[in-house]
């Protein structure tokens, strides 16, 4: 029988054994540690950010990136519909509400016209804060999210973000390595985050990071992640931080991962290449490309399936994980999850339709050309 092709593994070809063999015999094993320092300033300067601070996972990064934003309880924080749940799971552990916004056809991220035209018709700025006039409330910042190893178009929104005063935390999670017109993704706005997570292009195992130019920003990051306790001998807490601190041996792992990162991405971009050109052979299938100001990373190779050529897309999905070939749905919109009900979504029509025909394929970074042709044949013998 053939073996299953999962979605998305880790590939570990270079010097982790190494570096994790180095925590054990030097026992620098838990949240402090040579490996951390050296992770968090080697992604910084890959990424082009000025500081970065090692996290233990994504989800901690979004968490506390909303905290130095300035997210209070009961603010709102835009948020795109189709993102992974831990997008706007961060903004409700600061207290906040989240407000989801449509995404664009092209990159499938927020899409700005709507963002601008949200805030013009529903926001108002009242004594340098932008309140919300169905609500009442402030809303404080945005969260775009690069999604599926795509840019989202930065530019126009951090202009409306200039006009109505909100920050900008960037979800980098799934972009990694992402360029948009030429610099990579993670350091445009006030803060970014990354995740290294065991399906992410480079993993620690888990992991994230919170990225910043801010000097005072990045010191008020480390001191939440450990607990916030102040310098001295003392156990001094002056407010409740978090134990989100990554350990020494996920940093010798992501330390390990990211210096093959380039390698990585090369092989991303393969298998979409590969993919694009069978599916355009094949038809009835329309793949995330890539935008003319963007260069994706293709973390998740994933396209919209023709109804009239496939019928549902759940189905699909479905007989190919019987086959043991691993097929994803898109996100689930979070404007329809059950955790978000009654949050207010501003004409969503895009994330929709993006679901109800999404698919992604399998694309570890060490899938092989057999197990390529073998996903494609499962597309082809789906078709009606």
């Amino acid at each position: 029988m053939n073996r299953p092709i999962p979605n998305a593994v880790p590939y570990l070809g270079g010097n982790e054994w190494q570096y994790l063999k180095e925590c054990l015999d030097t026992n620098w094993v838990s949240s402090a540690g040579p490996f951390v320092n050296r992770f968090e300033h080697d992604v910084a300067a890959y990424v082009g950010a000025g500081h970065g601070v090692a996290t233990v996972s994504g989800t901690a990064a979004l968490h506390v990136a909303l905290l130095l934003a300035g997210i209070q309880p009961g603010d709102e924080v835009l948020v795109p519909a189709l993102t992974f749940v831990a997008t706007a799971n961060a903004v409700r552990y600061c207290g906040a509400v989240p407000v989801f916004m449509d995404s664009e056809p092209q990159s499938w991220a927020v899409d700005p016209e709507k963002v601008r035209e949200f805030l013009s018709r529903e926001g108002e700025v009242r004594d340098g804060r932008v309140v919300n006039r169905a609500t009442g409330r402030t809303l404080r910042a945005l969260l775009p999210v690069h999604l599926y190893g795509h840019p989202a178009d930065l530019d126009p929104l951090l202009e409306v973000c200039r006009r109505f005063p909100l920050a900008v935390v960037e979800d980098a999670a799934e972009a990694l390595g992402a360029r948009y017109k030429g610099r990579r993704v993670g350091a445009h706005g006030l803060v970014g985050c990354l995740s290294f997570n065991g399906n992410k292009i480079i993993t620690a195992g888990g992991g994230g990071m919170i990225l910043t130019n801010d000097a005072g920003l990045a010191q008020r990051a480390r001191s939440l992640t450990t607990q916030a306790r102040e310098a001295g001998s003392e156990f001094i807490h002056r407010e409740v931080g978090f134990n989100y601190r990554l350990s020494n041996i996920q940093a010798a792992l992501g330390v390990a991962q990211l210096e093959q990162l380039d390698r990585f991405i090369e092989a991303k971009r393969r298998t979409a290449q590969a993919y694009t050109e069978a599916l355009t052979r094949l038809g009835g299938v329309e793949p995330l490309g890539e935008a003319p100001w963007a260069f994706s990373t293709f973390w998740m190779y994933s396209g919209l399936l023709d109804p009239a050529r496939y019928g549902s897309a759940r189905e699909v999905i479905a007989r190919a994980n019987e086959e043991g070939v691993q097929f994803r749905p898109l996100w689930y919109p979070l404007h329809r999850q059950p955790a978000f009900a009654g949050c207010q979504a501003y004409r969503i029509e895009v994330a929709d339709r993006l679901h109800a025909r999404g698919i992604s394929l399998p694309c570890s970074v060490g899938i092989t050309p057999e197990e390529r042709e073998r996903v494609i044949g499962v597309l082809a013998r789906a078709q009606r």
